[in-house]
């Protein structure tokens, strides 16, 4: 009996733990929506005529005394500032219908704009210029469920320009409109792969086995800078072929892509001979762990460095594997947007000869 109690007042606990999840979100999203429409008002009434000659410099001062002696705390002149700057961001964002195309059971601002985060989303949102950049971190950020911490984490590791760079103007518009989308299996890889989150020191020495057991004790972070639709399914997974043993480092399956994905982790340079492996790892499981209905398996090498002129003449080009390397801290930003306006610049050239 006391099995089937507890059993009952967890479920009960689930219920309403769910629901006040949901409530929490509710409320943010009502938050979220009035700044809007509060900031609007804000800007209307500045740009009405002479009021900002007259009594402009003061209407913000005034409003927030006015709203905090009738409404309350929550309206100091720097949220009244912010709010009027969130309408000025995305009243004239046309490529956020997209987004609203996706939420089709939010509600629209007078704009026909939907919102899908917390306020202190937006406030990170709001300081990205790049009108493209910002709105592929608002659809990553609604589509993977995202914190502010992880918001934060994939804007410091370069996450956008990480993917533009790996893709032509078209996937880039892409990237700004529907966020990340997995079609192939280069869509499932990134290259370089940042993996600031281990602890780990750039010039200490550590073993491929260290590298290992750093990912696995991330395993959750790991999870998320590979993206969307991947799961854990073994580590040191083992497989016999002709007496011969064999051990993949580690093994993930990509729900989005339906298929099975290997990692082998290198310590150092790429040599053609851990291609060679990897490609027999994958036709093994190719052929005696694919079933029918999934697509083909995907190799992932991971090294500190590598030669791309070795790896394209080793690997086949319709080959499922690819040569990734790692790094152990955040990248440059800048340099990164540099590298990104330079490469987009070129691809804008090649498509106008």
């Amino acid at each position: 009996m006391k099995e089937s109690e507890d059993k009952f007042f967890r479920e009960i606990s689930d219920i309403l733990g769910h629901a006040r999840d949901r409530a929490g979100k509710a409320i943010n999203l009502v938050m979220v929506y009035s700044y809007f429409e509060v900031g609007k008002r804000i800007a209307e009434e500045e740009q009405n005529g002479d009021v900002r000659a007259k009594y402009g410099i003061h209407l913000i001062q005034d409003l927030s005394d006015y709203l905090t002696h009738h409404v309350g705390n929550g309206f100091s002149v720097t949220n009244l500032k912010q709010m009027r700057q969130f309408y000025l961001t995305y009243a004239q964002d046309q490529i956020g219908q997209t987004l609203s195309d996706q939420f089709k059971d939010l509600p629209a601002v007078s704009t026909g704009r939907k919102f899908v985060l917390s306020w202190s989303h937006y406030l990170k949102l709001m300081r990205i210029d790049d009108v493209n950049e910002r709105h592929f971190y608002e659809i990553e950020a609604a589509k993977n469920n995202w914190s502010l911490r992880e918001l934060n984490r994939q804007y410091d590791s370069g996450l956008y320009e990480r993917l533009a760079l790996s893709t032509d103007i078209e996937g880039m518009r892409k990237l700004a409109e529907k966020g990340q989308i997995i079609e192939r299996s280069s869509d499932a890889v990134k290259d370089p792969y940042v993996l600031e989150f281990l602890g780990m020191e750039e010039k200490a020495s550590y073993s491929e086995s260290d590298l290992e057991s750093h990912l696995i004790d991330n395993l959750q972070k790991f999870l998320l800078e590979l993206g969307a639709g991947y799961t854990f399914v073994a580590r040191q997974k083992r497989f016999t072929f002709h007496e011969d043993h064999f051990r993949v480092d580690l093994v993930f399956y990509n729900r989005l892509m339906q298929c099975f994905v290997l990692f082998d982790l290198k310590i150092g340079k790429l040599k053609h001979q851990d291609l060679g492996q990897m490609q027999m790892y994958v036709n093994y499981y190719d052929r005696y762990e694919k079933q029918d209905y999934e697509n083909p398996t995907i190799g992932v090498l991971l090294c500190q460095d590598k030669d791309d002129a070795m790896v394209d003449l080793t690997l086949p080009e319709d080959s499922n594997i690819y040569a990734s390397k790692y790094q152990l801290y955040l990248p440059d930003k800048e340099q990164l947007k540099k590298k990104l306006q330079q490469w987009t610049k070129e691809l804008e050239g090649g498509e106008n000869e």
